[in-house]
C-alpha cells in the first residue's frame, strides 16, 4: 500500500501528539524526521523537521481528524477522560 505525506510537522512533539490521535481512530502514521546527526541537523534547516505519512486509502479522512482536532477549543476536547471515545466524540 502507497504511502502519502499528510502534513509537515513543526517538531517532534508535534508528530508524536498526531500519531496518537490518529493512532486513536485506527490510522496507522510513520513519523519521518529529516534529522541526520552526521550533519547536525543541516537538512532540518533546510527542508522542515520532518513529514507524517500515512496510506493513500486512510488520507482523507486523516486529513479531515487532523483538521477538526486543529480548530477545535481546548474544551471541546475531553482530555482527563479515559473512557472517552475518539472516533464518534462521546464518552463511551
Amino acid at each position: 500500500m502507497s504511502k502519502i505525506t499528510l502534513l509537515k510537522p513543526f517538531d517532534e512533539a508535534e508528530a508524536l501528539v498526531l500519531e496518537r490521535l490518529l493512532a486513536d481512530h485506527h490510522i496507522p502514521a510513520e513519523i519521518i524526521t529529516y534529522r541526520d546527526t552526521a550533519y547536525d541537523g543541516l537538512f532540518q534547516t533546510q527542508k522542515g523537521w520532518g513529514v507524517l505519512n500515512v496510506a493513500e486509502d486512510d488520507f482523507l479522512k486523516a486529513k479531515e481528524i487532523i483538521r477538526q482536532w486543529q480548530e477545535a477549543s481546548p474544551e471541546e476536547l475531553d482530555w482527563q477522560n479515559t473512557d472517552y471515545n475518539p472516533d464518534n466524540n462521546e464518552i463511551i
